[in-house]
Parts: C-alpha cells; structure tokens; sequence
C-alpha cells in the first residue's frame, strides 16, 4: 500500500504542470527580490531626496508615545509602532510587480489573438448528401454509397 502512494505521488509531483508551477514560484521569487532592490535602492532614493533628504524605510510612528530615532530602537525598546514608509515601500513593490504582470499578460493574449485570427485551411471536403459522409471536393461518386454527385450540386454550399 505505501508504495502504491509514493508511486501515486512521483506521477503528480512530475507531471509538467507541477514542475513549470515550481519553476514559475522560484523565478518569482527571484524577481520579487529584484524589484524590492528597485524600489528601495533606485526608486526611493531620489523621491527621498525630492522630498527634503527622506529616508522612508525610517518613517514610523512610535504608538506608545515616546519618540525614537529609529525603528530599530524602538524595536529594541519594544515599543509598537507604525512602520508606514515600510509600507509605502512594501506598495510600491506591489504597484510594480502587478504592472509587470499586466503588461505580461496583455501580450500573451495580444500573441494568441493572432493566432485565433490565423483563417482555417481550406478544407477540401464536402459532405455527401445521401449518406453525409465526407469526401473529396472534385468527387462525382460517394466512396462510401457510391451515390453520383449531380454536378448541377454546388459542392461548396455542402461544406459545414
């Protein structure tokens, strides 16, 4: 019995979905790390400096109502705080995150628009109207009932 369940389990854990989902939550992973780094280190920056020398990661409020220099202090203090840069930075991050995946995702669709707009092959096959089979469009007898196509028929308005 517990083998039948390893073996149950080896089959999904390596079927493809479950591994491109591994690999899809790891490069995720990866790229929320980048865009923290854009936003802390590239982005915050010039808007602190815009702002009059801000640090946002240090903009806190201390609830208990002492006043400390910095979040880690009154971390160490244990005072509860208010940590609303963290959460302007945290916002950020999430703004841009989700642009990246709209844009993601508008050209997948826009890629499989053009694909559904791709016309059909011609098909080169009409149905046979005695017995509905389908045949060859240039056929004056059915293969199949060998009913003879009346070349009066149009052929074409027998395609589905």
């Amino acid at each position: 019995m517990p083998s039948k369940i390893l073996k149950e389990f080896k089959e999904f854990a390596m079927k493809g979905n479950m591994i491109e989902l591994a690999i899809g939550v790891i490069i995720g992973g990866a790229f929320g790390k980048v865009v923290t780094s854009i936003v802390n280190d590239v982005v915050m920056p010039p808007i602190g400096l815009l702002l009059g020398r801000v640090n946002f990661s240090d903009l806190f409020v201390s609830l208990n109502g002492t006043s400390y220099s910095s979040i880690a202090e009154a971390k160490a203090a244990g005072a509860p705080t208010l940590n609303y840069g963290l959460f302007i930075n945290t916002l950020l991050d999430f703004l841009i995150v989700s642009f990246v995946i709209f844009i993601a995702v508008k050209q997948v669709n826009r890629f499989r628009r053009k694909q559904d707009d791709k016309p059909e092959p011609k098909k080169d096959t009409v149905e046979c109207p005695e017995c509905l089979s389908e045949i060859p469009e240039r056929a004056v007898r059915c293969k199949y009932c060998t009913a003879r196509l009346e070349p009066s028929v149009d052929k074409k308005q027998l395609t589905n």
